[in-house]
């Protein structure tokens, strides 16, 4: 059984203005990335996750934001289970950051 790490808005907000080394991954549908993210987010859709493992390295921290923090959730316990120790899930995803009043961010070119 894994745990999820999750870390609340404001502490990645923290931790993105500190310019730790880190991914944060939205793995939001493109449609929904389209209507803003956190500043910095790689877009990822959760179902392209699987193919797309050898883009992520097990060496660095994982931030996994999403619309609510479900779909990011389990992302997370899926790149547990693929050795992936560095992985955090943004709790209450999009709406607490927005709900944080926290920068909202136009993605990158997807």
């Amino acid at each position: 059984m894994y745990s999820i790490k999750e870390v609340e808005a404001p502490e990645l907000a923290q931790k993105l203005e500190t310019k730790q080394s880190m991914r944060v991954i939205d793995v939001r549908e493109i449609n929904e990335i389209h209507r803003g993210t956190v500043p910095g987010a790689e877009p990822m859709p959760m179902a392209s996750i699987p193919v797309r493992l050898d883009e992520l390295s097990a060496n660095e921290e994982l931030y996994v934001i999403c619309h609510s923090g479900a779909r990011s959730a389990q992302v997370c316990m899926f790149l547990q289970q693929y050795g992936y120790d560095n992985v955090f899930n943004l709790r209450g995803g999009m709406l607490a950051w927005a709900g944080s009043g926290l920068p909202i961010a136009m993605p990158q070119a997807v």
